[in-house]
């Protein structure tokens, strides 16, 4: 194609690297900003900008942490217990249905073995 050659398009960039578009250089960006995801500076203002939102939100709803730690914490026991009531309600499902299932298979096999004979 015309247009893959190009010169004004820019080349791909290398991983962890990133253009300058003033001096058209590449610069490679250190380990910290590409685990923080930016320039740590930039990072905590972030971060501190969100924790105020959060926070006052929070506070309209009338939150606490520990409040709220409670509540995941309740709802998560309350999930809990709901799956274990389900598995014992599969359980006694089971034990009904083999005291019916089971009999009649046995009476079955029996009358299958003397046929056989």
């Amino acid at each position: 194609m015309i247009g893959d050659h190009d010169p004004r398009r820019r080349a791909p960039l290398d991983h962890g690297a990133y253009a300058d578009p003033r001096a058209g250089t590449q610069h490679r960006r250190s380990a910290l900003n590409r685990f923080l995801g930016g320039s740590p500076a930039a990072v905590v203002v972030k971060l501190l900008f969100l924790s105020v939102l959060v926070g006052a939100v929070m506070a309209m709803f009338g939150l606490t942490p520990g409040l709220l730690f409670w509540q995941v914490y309740d709802v998560a026991r309350n999930l809990i217990d709901l799956g274990m009531e389900t598995f014992h309600d599969f359980g006694r499902w089971i034990l009904a249905g083999a005291l019916v299932v089971v009999p009649i298979w046995f009476v079955a096999r029996l009358l299958t073995v003397s046929r056989e004979r």
